[in-house]
């Protein structure tokens, strides 16, 4: 599964008090795969506090894509390429129309 977001806010690299982190230590307990990526956060900041490698860029293909950040970059990201015809998208945010998503808040 692809988690898009792991700063605090949107547009902003802070990492301090993110709530990402405890949805993907759930999903962890479930023993699912988790790629994260965050275009905002320093990967050796998260991996130092959080124990969590950051991917560089989403390259292959998703059962689940959940947006848990809405970063100004997500709204041109092409999940077409990075997901499976029956995959489902969790758009946390409200940024993506709901068209693309599976659900939302």
């Amino acid at each position: 599964m692809e988690l898009l977001g792991i700063t605090f806010k949107e547009n902003c690299p802070d990492i301090r008090n993110s709530k990402v982190v405890d949805i993907i230590n759930e999903l962890k307990s479930f023993k699912t795969n988790v790629d994260v990526y965050d275009p905002q956060a320093d990967t050796e900041e998260v991996k130092h506090e959080y124990g969590l490698n950051l991917i560089s860029k989403p390259e292959k293909k998703y059962h689940a894509i959940v947006l848990a950040v809405s970063h100004k970059e997500f709204l041109t990201l092409d999940i077409e390429n990075i997901k499976h015809p029956n995959t489902v998208v969790y758009d946390v945010k409200g940024m993506w129309n709901k068209a693309n998503v599976t659900a939302r808040l």
